[in-house]
């Protein structure tokens, strides 16, 4: 049996913060992730999503961004940002999808960052 004064308490620095709209834990800068880590789903759903998109364009399927945007239900504006993920740098996408390396910037940057070259794209990613 367990006596009261044989309590152990652990305390374990954390900070939560929402990103991408849904709590994620931070974990304290001196941390060194182990090599299992998962990537994030929300990161690696929206470039499979513009992937997929690109290549219905590019095989004609839609002429616009418009018509893709009326077919899958979404917004055009949305549709517009989430497709330049299909036109980030090969060495961000790498480090994103197998590297499981974590973004710097948050999903709504890194649409952004398609527009840039794309060495800096990778500084900046991460």
């Amino acid at each position: 049996m367990t006596n009261p004064d044989d309590t152990i308490r652990v305390l374990i620095p954390l900070k939560v913060r929402k990103k991408n709209g849904r709590p994620k834990i931070l974990t304290p800068a001196d941390y060194r992730p182990s090599e299992d880590l998962a990537q994030d789903p929300h990161i690696l759903r929206a470039i499979g999503r513009a992937w997929g998109w690109r290549r219905r364009m590019d095989a004609g399927e839609f002429a616009t961004i418009q018509e893709l945007a009326e077919a899958v239900g979404l917004a055009e504006r949305h549709v517009s940002r989430q497709l330049r993920l299909a036109y980030l740098a090969p060495e961000v996408l790498k480090r994103l999808t197998y590297g499981r390396e974590a973004s710097a910037v948050s999903l709504y940057d890194l649409c952004f960052l398609a527009g840039e070259a794309w060495g800096q794209q990778v500084r900046q990613a991460f």
